[in-house]
């Protein structure tokens, strides 16, 4: 089924291939001379609605033929002028357009230039590019270019509640083109999930990292809480739009148990790294103040040893030493350990596993969400949280560049399927033995 929004850009597309082109353009520069004490642009204003109204009247001398001469063969005929409105640096100019009616009076004819210049397809763009930058609607007038007096004055479509319907139709087509898209060839090496809060309203979000080292906004789903049954639904929701979720992938977690539950109750064959920053955050809080540093600095080369045992020695004999003391430290340093060093048991190459040892590609993904949403201070419902969310992550997806390592990732693949086969075999004898 066709979208609006579909429908608008495909006309604006053909009205722009149909316009008529005049060789010349003349006009008077008295006509024009008033705008120069408002500067350059405003000059530049005047000039460009002097070749408009030419365009304008070039595709309706192609339409019906040169004024004044009689021609019994036309099929269209002009019709006089009608109010109309052109967009015009982020606002609507109201002007008086030409009318064409076909010969036998039963329709009128578009007017392909027209089409072209009153398309307000720029005008939601320009709204969600001055909202995402923080500019209130009150204030959206301050923020576009000065165009002269005159056009100023007759200007419309720059009032509060007209930027704010444009921003949510925005907004909603960048929900709807992320939730729609089409997930089938996409080749995704590994997968990060995470959560963000939006005042009472709570959003999954997932991040994909393409064989090729593409970072991919893949879907978000609203809830109270960060709760399996969310996660499930989102996942399920890709795994529906296209997503192979039966090879193996890498899915890199911030330590949620909701989350953990629904990867591995949806993925056939997936292979959890455990986010070692947030386990280091969470080692420290349980300790004083005085051994935070120590205890850090002790955890993260472990985390960067040359080899899994090392690694594990490491936080084994750090987990020791804190057993007596701070006995709630050495047990959240002891949960999880293993999934903290997927990276090091998969043999992930230093540059690499800088990326996919952490949550951070996704938690910038959300940094980036959360600014532009700032202002905000009245989160109505949880559709308003998804169309901002979706907002942020499709612009956060234009700063995004491939990740360190990316040459690498073939390698993870051929580490992940050789990592899971043992599973594979092992659950296939299990099977036979039942049989």
């Amino acid at each position: 089924m066709s979208k609006t929004y579909q429908t608008k850009r495909r006309h604006a597309r053909q009205a722009a291939e149909d316009v008529a082109v005049p060789h010349t353009v003349t006009m008077a520069m008295q006509h024009i001379a008033a705008s120069m004490k408002d500067g350059l642009l405003a000059l530049a204003v005047q000039s460009g609605l002097g070749v408009m109204f030419a365009l304008l009247e070039e595709d309706v001398s192609a339409l019906c033929g040169p004024r004044g001469k009689h021609n019994p063969d036309r099929s269209a005929v002009r019709h006089g002028h009608d109010a109309g409105s052109v967009v015009l640096g982020g606002r609507k100019l109201p002007i008086r357009r030409p009318r064409v009616r076909t010969a036998d009076g039963t329709g009128e004819i578009a007017i392909p230039a027209y089409e072209l210049f009153s398309s307000t397809e720029i005008l939601d763009e320009m709204a969600l590019g001055k909202m995402l930058g923080k500019l209130s609607t009150r204030r959206y007038r301050l923020g576009l270019e000065p165009v002269g007096t005159s056009v100023e004055q007759a200007s419309t479509g720059t009032s509060k509640s007209a930027i704010s319907r444009r921003f949510v139709a925005a907004t909603e087509h960048a929900l709807a083109q992320m939730m729609s898209a089409d997930l089938s060839e996409l080749d995704l090496a590994a997968l990060m999930l995470d959560g963000v809060h939006f005042g009472e309203h709570t959003c999954i979000v997932a991040l994909g990292i393409g064989i090729d080292g593409t970072k991919y906004p893949l879907a978000l789903v609203e809830g109270s809480t960060e709760n399996a049954t969310l996660a499930r639904e989102l996942i399920v929701g890709l795994r529906e739009r296209g997503l192979d979720v039966t090879g193996p992938i890498l899915v890199v977690l911030d330590g949620s148990k909701a989350l953990r539950r629904a990867v591995l109750d949806v993925f056939d064959h997936p292979v959890i790294q455990r986010c070692q920053l947030h386990k280091i955050r969470n080692v420290r809080d349980k300790l004083p103040e005085k051994l935070r540093a120590a205890v850090e600095k002790r955890m993260r080369e472990a985390y960067h040893a040359d080899t899994l045992l090392a690694a594990e020695a490491g936080l084994t004999a750090l987990a020791a030493e804190l057993d007596t003391k701070y006995p709630g430290a050495a047990a959240s340093l002891r949960e999880g350990m293993n999934e903290t060093l997927t990276v090091l048991r998969l043999q992930v190459p230093p540059t690499l596993a800088r990326t996919l040892r952490s949550t951070n590609p996704i938690e910038s993904m959300i940094s980036i969400c959360r600014d532009h949403a700032v202002n905000v201070k009245n989160w109505k419902n949880g559709q308003m949280a998804l169309r901002w969310c979706a907002a942020g992550m499709a612009e956060a997806a234009k700063q995004f560049r491939r990740v360190n390592g990316f040459l690498h990732l073939p390698k993870l693949r051929v580490a992940l399927e050789r990592h899971v086969t043992p599973q594979n075999a092992t659950s296939s004898c299990y099977n036979e033995n039942v049989a």
